[in-house]
């Protein structure tokens, strides 16, 4: 079997204890409650990456990954070539794109891409400026926060 396929050994879990005011606590509950988490600890470690993945991507040539989403009238003039040749454009960082068909001549398209958070950013507004795109929105994350990466390389040929 090949490296690929080789999984990272299973970490084992360390408990420990944490001091909470009340007030925080209940809020904490509630928060749980809210996004729905199998228990205080799963929320826990869920705030902890968040804080990590926005530490890390404070470094512009972070390794990170991105959602793209674009909503625009599919009949709006020249919308659809505009689209094609920007995502050509950022082709390099593009691993998936869906698109969705809404009632009212109204579509969705939704990118995910990886690259420098310099890239992705770059790209993403790029993407969502494009004259006839009614709203665009991205988020941005780092893989490493649980252990990964994207396998992306650079640097790539200057994006003009």
């Amino acid at each position: 079997m090949g490296g690929a396929n080789r999984r990272k050994p299973k970490e084992y879990v360390v408990r420990l204890g944490v001091s909470l005011e009340p007030s925080l606590l209940r809020l904490l509950d509630a928060w749980v409650r809210e996004r729905n988490s199998p228990s205080r600890s799963d929320a826990i470690r869920a705030l902890i990456r968040k804080e990590l993945s926005d530490q890390t991507l404070g470094d512009p040539d972070a390794d990170s990954v991105a959602t793209v989403t674009l909503l625009y009238r599919h009949d709006a003039p020249n919308v659809l070539r505009r689209l094609a040749a920007e995502q050509h454009r950022w082709g390099d960082h593009i691993r998936f794109s869906g698109h969705i068909h809404l009632r009212g001549d109204t579509c969705v398209e939704v990118l995910g891409m990886v690259g420098s958070r310099r890239e992705l950013v770059r790209a993403a507004e790029d993407l969502r400026g494009i004259r006839g795109v009614a709203f665009g929105d991205y988020s941005i994350t780092s893989p490493s926060i649980v252990g990964g990466s994207t396998g992306h390389r650079h640097p790539h040929r200057k994006i003009s």
